[in-house]
């Protein structure tokens, strides 16, 4: 894993169960990686999956979007990284953009746009002050944009 102020990155490893029959990795694969990435850097953050629970929220997703542009195969060196492609001045609004790269080439990006919602309630909810403190250290794509608040 390495990490800069615009992008968290790790080495990305296909497993042959991620391969579909024509032997490149299956479409909901990326989306699974992109999860497991987010996941790794609220960890790296200090954003604890458990922690979010035992405040009573956690993160929604609206929308996901893959973009494939070179097809994936077992063995291929890969790095993944992701950021912070959108925040809501609240901070209850969010977007990530995830990119997949072998070498110079870039092959796919997934993006999601979410929320935080309150896990008793079933509502929408903004994320406790401590959380936002980590939050605002997620880092930040290059076309990072702040999204204003709905008045």
């Amino acid at each position: 894993m390495t990490e800069n102020s615009s992008r968290f990155e790790q080495k990305l490893h296909i497993r042959w169960s991620d391969l579909d029959p024509n032997g490149h990795v299956r479409h909901s694969v990326y989306y699974d990686f992109a999860a497991q990435l987010r996941t790794e850097l609220f960890i790296a953050r200090g954003i604890r999956v458990e922690d979010m629970a035992k405040a009573g929220f956690g993160p929604v997703l609206f929308e996901e979007k893959a973009n494939f542009r070179r097809e994936l195969h077992f063995g291929d060196d890969l790095i993944m990284s992701g950021s912070l492609k959108l925040l809501r001045e609240d901070y209850g609004r969010f977007a990530f953009v995830h990119e997949i790269w072998r070498g110079e080439t870039l092959c796919a990006t997934v993006e999601v746009f979410g929320a935080f919602i309150d896990l008793k309630l079933r509502k929408l909810t903004l994320p406790p002050q401590d959380f936002i403190d980590k939050l605002s250290n997620l880092p930040r794509h290059a076309d990072f944009t702040w999204l204003p608040i709905d008045k």
